[in-house]
């Protein structure tokens, strides 16, 4: 048992398991947001809330396409939702946080022998060269 515990208290499953919770909830609020908002928008514009009712026969046999293109169209919802909802926003703050600041430089190259000398330097340390200002 004592192993088990600390398997179940280290950090990796401890995440994996708040991801998955949080996950599932994002879910039902992502997939609440496409059936209440973004379907009847679609809905609306296209005059059909419901392809469900669509099918063909063929020998008898009847072909409901209808629910695949439903799944279809709400797959598409949801990943352009999460796309321009979540992975834009996220991208950007990434990329926000990444952006350090340009430091001014404390160094120059000296233009006889090409080394790194200080900034405010009027000699290079390495060839004795004269630096202008």
């Amino acid at each position: 048992m004592k192993g088990f515990k600390q398997f179940l208290l280290r950090g990796n499953v401890v995440d994996l398991a708040v991801g998955v919770v949080i996950g599932a909830a994002f879910g039902s609020v992502v997939t609440a947001m496409v059936k209440d908002l973004l379907t009847p928008l679609i809905a609306a514009v296209v005059k059909a809330p419901d392809f469900s009712g669509l099918y063909f026969t063929l020998n008898g046999s009847k072909f409901l396409y209808g629910e695949f293109v439903n799944a279809a169209i709400a797959f598409v919802i949801v990943a352009t939702a999460v796309y321009f909802f979540v992975v834009l926003p996220i991208n950007a703050l990434i990329a926000r946080a990444k952006r350090e600041p340009l430091a001014d430089p404390t160094t120059k190259k000296c233009p006889e022998c090409l080394s790194e000398i200080p900034i405010g330097a009027r000699r290079c340390a390495f060839c004795t060269s004269v630096i202008s200002s």
